[in-house]
């Protein structure tokens, strides 16, 4: 069964440019691989991967290998619900022999962290940004903390939240359950979130 903890980050103003900075620089990346997407009709994470990854990493070197790798994950994520969801407007089945729509990433769009970009111990997070690590210093619950290290970690996410707060969700899973297909629909809202623009093929 999922858990999703959640962090709010007390952020300075110059650590809050930094995000920004981050989140604009992963849309670019998203934004960058999305015309691909459309034009091969290939959005398994690992087929992706092998289409782009070395074509992103000379792109964006500001971004980091790891980073790049999660970006290709956002982009799969996404076309997962958009393409595949059956409940999604665009559905393959819907679309037919359409050309694909092109999806556009917002700058607001959350940026996916890994065990690589990102680290929690002992109380002290160290985050990947464009011009280095970021530290904070988190007061975790007892259960938050036992949850943590107890289960499986899914997903890291870093999203700016109505009230401008930055807030990291740790997607905790039991270890014992079973590995998801990526091939298989996401397992999220069919509402396509606000930060993806479908723009349908003319």
């Amino acid at each position: 069964m999922n858990s999703t903890l959640r962090i709010p980050l007390n952020a300075a103003p110059e650590q809050v440019q930094r995000l920004q900075a981050l989140q604009q620089g992963f849309a670019q990346v998203c934004n960058a691989l999305a015309p691909l997407v459309q034009q091969t009709r290939i959005w398994n994470r690992v087929a992706l991967h092998h289409l782009a990854y070395r074509q992103l990493r000379e792109r964006f070197p500001e971004m980091g290998s790891q980073m790049v790798c999660n970006a290709i994950y956002s982009v799969s994520r996404s076309c997962r619900l958009v393409f595949q969801h059956p409940n999604s407007p665009f559905h393959l089945a819907r679309l037919g022999d359409k050309p694909l729509p092109l999806l556009r990433f917002a700058d607001t769009c959350p940026v996916y962290f890994d065990r690589h970009t990102l680290s929690l111990k002992a109380g002290q997070l160290s985050m990947f940004t464009l011009d280095g690590r970021m530290r904070f210093q988190l007061v975790l619950r007892p259960e938050d903390e036992t949850a943590f290290h107890a289960s499986k970690l899914r997903e890291i996410v870093l999203a700016r939240r109505a009230d401008g707060i930055y807030e990291l969700s740790f997607v905790l899973v039991d270890p014992e359950e079973p590995v998801a297909s990526s091939a298989a629909p996401a397992a999220v809202d069919a509402e396509i979130p606000e930060y993806v623009m479908v723009e349908e093929a003319v």
